[in-house]
């Protein structure tokens, strides 16, 4: 084992700590742009929006129910709509137990949607990716192992999006429930008459009169790090960096379906500047070329069909798309050509001019 005591004992503990709070707030800022995109389209997709938050409620709701399962507080009643989402429990509990069903109020959301994915992916990627490592326990070296193990995890992750055969049942399902998880992950509550705004200061706000309420939970929560570290080193078990790895992994969850809506939303948005049922033809362009293409190298076979099959979809929408747009946006097209204009007014000039005599 290298490095100081001083760096094991005290700063060694903090790097995946730190790791996991970095890779929460990139996906704070995503939400927070997808907050954005939705706002642009609120006038036009009322029913996305209202589904939007009904998927965003629906989450924080099922988290505020699992934070009173795990804390014995029991379920008495569980209530969702569009805009609300209420659980009671059982028995009110105050103090740690109290403030960890409020725990996982304000902060499940961003992690617990994410394990529902990482178990599909357990049946999806080869199992490879899920190996932890660790290099040693520095600060240095453990920030180190969280990067490796994010990496590997992330490689197999967007090898199987990339390779994704949207004509396979669960292959499909799955890009289905991604997606729903990035359009929910957190509430947006765009386009109603909200009873108080949901944003990113919003979520800080809670987190952190969650943490000043009661500062002795955090730092147990802390000391309880710093133990269970020491109990992984001692022990020779990687038992520390597998929790905080695992945090991350949902963590790289949510921002690749985060991205993937973003996408999602600036197509429908580019869309909505497309008049008439052109827009309804470029929506069909998607499954209509993606299965001609599948037949095609049904066929005739070639490596990697599956991606050259995404991309070349993905390829002939924009290239759909970008004909569309234009189409409809040439403000200066005429039914006469400009030749036609020319003569036309140069016969008018040669016509003898009218004099009105008084």
């Amino acid at each position: 084992m290298d490095g100081s005591p001083i760096d094991i004992v005290i700063f060694a503990p903090l790097a995946l700590i730190f790791g996991v709070i970095l890779f929460w707030f990139i996906q704070l800022l995503f939400i927070e742009s997808q907050k954005y995109f939705l706002s642009q389209i609120s006038h036009n997709h009322d029913a996305l929006i209202k589904f939007s938050n009904f998927l965003g409620v629906l989450f924080q709701t099922m988290c505020h129910a699992l934070g009173y399962t795990v804390t014995k507080s029991g379920i008495s009643s569980f209530y969702v709509s569009v805009n609300y989402g209420k659980v009671s429990p059982k028995k009110v509990r105050s103090g740690l137990l109290g403030w960890t069903s409020n725990a996982f109020l304000f902060i499940g959301p961003f992690f617990i949607p994410g394990i529902l994915i990482l178990i599909c992916l357990l049946f999806l990627i080869n199992s490879d990716y899920f190996l932890i490592s660790y290099t040693g326990y520095t600060f240095s070296e453990n920030f180190i192992s969280f990067g490796i193990n994010l990496y590997n995890f992330s490689s197999g992750f967007l090898n199987f999006l990339f390779t994704i055969d949207l004509l396979h049942p669960f292959h499909l399902g799955f890009l289905i429930l991604l997606i729903f998880m990035g359009m929910g992950i957190r509430p947006s509550f765009i386009g109603e008459k909200n009873q108080e705004k949901v944003d990113m200061i919003y979520d800080l706000k809670n987190i952190r009169y969650n943490i000043l309420h009661k500062p002795v939970y955090i730092l147990m929560l802390i000391l309880f790090s710093y133990i269970f570290f020491y109990i992984s080193i001692l022990t020779q078990q990687n038992l520390y960096i597998t929790i905080f790895t695992i945090l991350g992994w949902l963590s790289i969850i949510s921002i690749v379906s985060l991205i993937i809506t973003h996408m999602i939303l600036l197509l429908i948005k580019l869309t909505d500047n497309i008049k008439g049922v052109s827009k309804f033809f470029l929506y069909l362009v998607i499954p209509v070329s993606y299965v001609f293409l599948r037949l095609v190298f049904f066929y005739y076979p070639i490596p990697y069909q599956n991606s050259i099959s995404l991309l070349l979809t993905i390829f002939i929408t924009l290239i759909a798309l970008i004909i569309l747009l234009k189409k409809n946006t040439n403000k200066f097209k005429t039914n006469i050509d400009m030749n036609s204009l020319f003569k036309l007014g140069k016969g008018r000039r040669d016509e003898p001019r009218r004099i009105i005599r008084k």
